[in-house]
C-alpha cells in the first residue's frame, strides 16, 4: 500500500526517498525555502515538507525523509517533486487557517472532515467501532445484520415513522434491532448487532439524532448482573482501545474540547460502575433539594438533568448503573420483579452524558408475557413470532443497547452530537 503520513511519521527512517500524496493543509513561503503541511487524514499531526517556492504547486510529494529540526515532529521531508492533482482556490476555500466554531462546520459538513476536530473525531470512531467489534467477537459473539425495514414495534416509536405499504403490511424503519436479536440469542447463545437505527424524535437539543447507531448485545442464560458486566467491561475495551491507539486525537481533545475529559475516563476505568435502585435514585433526588425543570417523583422517567446530577453530584463523576424501574416506564419485555410493580432494568449513566447504555432481562415467561403486553393494549397476534421463543425451549436471556454516537461523545468530550457522526440527520435537515 501506498504511504501515509502516519505511516512515515511512526515507520520511516531519515534518508529514504519516498511519495506521499495528500491535501495541503497551509503554505508558509520564505526567500530560500517554502514550508508545506500535508495531511492526507490518517493522522492528527501533518507532515511537513520542505520546498523550494517554484515546486509548491501540488499535493503529490517525491522526496527524501529527513530529521526535523523543528521539533513539533522527528520527521519531515525535503521534496524533490511536487505535482497538482487537484487545485484549490485560497480565496473562495471556506476553510482558511483559522479556528471555525463547530455551528460553523456544520453548515459544510462535506468539507468538515478536514478539519482537525472532525478529522480526529472520525479516526476515534473508527477504532472505537473495531474495539467493539473485537470485545464482542474475544467473547465469543456472533455479529448479526437486523433489518431495517420492520413490521415490529420494540419501543413503542415505531408509529411515528413514515410507513411504507410496498410490502403485505405496514412497515417502518427500525428503532431497535433487539426483537430479532432474541430470535438469534435463543439458538446461538451470544450476539450482537451494530447498525442504523431510526427515532423520530420532535427535538432539537444537541443530544439527539433521527439516525444514529446502535450496538445491541443479546446473551442467552444471563441474568441482571451478568447483563451489567457485559456492558461494563464493553464500554472500558473501548475507552482502553481509544487511549492506546489515538493517542494524539485524544491529546487534542483534552486540550481543545475537554480538559477534564482524561480525568472522566481514567476515573471509569479505575474500578466498577456504582449501583442504585431507581427507587433510591428519585429519594436522592427529592432530598437534594436543587429545583429541576422536570418533576421529580417516584414512576415517572428519569431526564437528563436528574441522570446527570446523579452521577456528576452524588457519586463524584463515576460511572453508575441505576436499575429496576418501575414496569408502567418500560418496554412491554422486561422481566418483572417479583413486587409486581418494577422490573430488572439497568441503565448506566455517565458524567457529561446521562443514560449512555439501557438494558434489561427480559421476560422468559410465556403467560407473564402474555398478560403484560394485554394490559399495553398490544395486539398480541403480531407477535406471535416473538411468543414462540418462549413457547419452544424458553430461557432467561438479557441485552441492552448503546447509542454509538453517544459513546463517542463520552470518548472525545464533543458537546454536540451532531459532530460525532459524519452526515447527521435530525428533524428538519436531511442534506446529501
Amino acid at each position: 500500500m501506498p504511504w501515509r503520513v502516519s505511516d512515515i511519521l511512526s515507520k520511516a527512517t531519515p534518508g529514504q526517498d519516498l511519495v506521499i500524496k495528500g491535501w495541503v493543509r497551509t503554505v508558509r513561503q520564505q526567500k530560500q525555502h517554502a514550508f508545506v503541511e500535508l495531511s492526507d487524514g490518517s493522522h492528527q499531526t501533518p507532515l511537513q515538507i520542505v520546498a523550494t517556492p517554484e515546486l509548491v504547486k501540488g499535493i503529490e510529494v517525491e522526496g527524501k525523509i529527513v530529521e526535523s529540526p523543528a521539533g513539533k515532529q522527528k520527521l519531515e521531508m525535503v521534496a524533490s517533486r511536487l505535482n497538482i492533482i487537484g487545485a484549490c482556490d485560497p480565496e473562495k476555500y471556506p476553510l482558511a487557517k483559522k479556528k471555525h466554531s463547530l455551528e460553523f462546520m456544520r453548515e459544510i459538513p462535506h468539507l468538515r472532515a478536514r478539519t482537525n476536530t472532525i478529522g480526529g473525531v472520525l479516526r476515534v470512531r473508527d477504532t472505537a467501532a473495531s474495539a467493539i467489534r473485537d470485545f464482542f467477537h474475544e467473547n465469543g459473539f456472533i455479529e448479526l445484520h437486523t433489518p431495517i425495514l420492520t413490521s415490529s414495534d420494540c419501543e413503542g416509536t415505531c408509529d411515528e415513522q413514515r410507513p411504507r405499504e410496498f410490502f403485505d403490511r405496514t412497515v417502518g424503519l427500525t428503532v431497535s434491532g433487539q426483537l430479532q436479536a432474541e430470535m438469534a440469542a435463543c439458538a446461538l447463545s451470544r450476539v450482537y448487532t451494530f447498525g442504523p437505527t431510526f427515532r423520530a424524535d420532535n427535538s432539537m437539543t444537541r443530544n439527539h439524532l433521527a439516525e444514529f447507531w446502535m450496538i445491541e448485545p443479546e446473551i442467552a442464560f444471563c441474568d441482571l448482573n451478568l447483563n451489567m458486566r457485559v456492558a461494563e467491561h464493553m464500554v472500558k475495551a473501548v475507552i482502553e482501545a481509544v487511549l492506546a491507539k489515538c493517542d494524539e486525537d485524544m491529546a487534542f481533545f483534552h486540550k481543545r474540547v475537554d480538559e477534564g475529559l482524561m480525568a472522566r475516563l481514567h476515573k471509569t476505568l479505575a474500578g466498577r460502575p456504582l449501583e442504585v435502585t431507581y427507587t433510591d435514585a428519585v429519594k436522592l433526588l427529592e432530598k437534594s433539594g436543587k429545583k429541576f425543570e422536570f418533576p421529580v417523583a417516584w414512576g415517572l422517567d428519569l431526564q437528563k438533568e436528574h441522570e446527570r446530577y446523579l452521577v456528576e453530584f452524588e457519586f463524584d463523576n463515576r460511572p453508575v448503573f441505576v436499575t429496576h424501574y418501575p414496569k408502567d416506564i418500560k418496554p412491554f419485555y422486561m422481566k418483572l420483579d417479583e413486587d409486581g410493580r418494577t422490573v430488572q432494568a439497568m441503565d448506566l449513566l455517565v458524567p457529561t452524558i446521562g443514560e449512555l447504555i439501557g438494558g434489561s432481562v427480559r421476560e422468559e415467561n410465556l403467560d407473564t408475557l402474555q398478560a403484560r403486553m394485554k394490559a399495553m393494549n398490544m395486539n398480541v397476534d403480531d407477535y406471535q413470532w416473538y411468543l414462540d421463543l418462549r413457547r419452544f425451549g424458553t430461557v432467561p436471556h438479557a441485552g441492552f443497547g448503546l447509542g454509538f454516537e453517544r459513546l463517542l461523545q463520552y470518548v472525545t468530550g464533543m458537546d454536540n452530537i451532531r459532530d460525532v457522526i459524519p452526515v447527521p440527520r435530525y428533524r428538519g435537515y436531511c442534506r446529501f
